[in-house]
């Protein structure tokens, strides 16, 4: 009975997707993060004009969303 159970709640479950590309765009989140806030620490004035700042946060805005759209397509 239980050997049936596992094998019924085995076949309702279906293949689980790969979560590959969540992690790769989740690590290079992750990576960036460290490192904006290591310049951010060790430079006073980071980033140095207004330009450079909407840049970092272009970058940084366009990361997360990758990030959540992988999380929901590998989901």
């Amino acid at each position: 009975m239980l050997h049936a159970l596992i094998t019924f709640a085995a076949t309702e479950e279906g293949e689980e997707t790969s979560k590959t590309l969540f992690y790769v765009v989740g690590g290079a989140l992750v990576v960036f993060a460290i490192v904006v806030s290591a310049i951010g620490i060790t430079r006073a004035s980071f980033p140095a004009s207004k330009g450079a700042a909407r840049g970092v946060m272009a970058l940084g805005a366009l990361l997360v969303a990758c990030t959540m759209a992988a999380a929901v397509i590998t989901g």
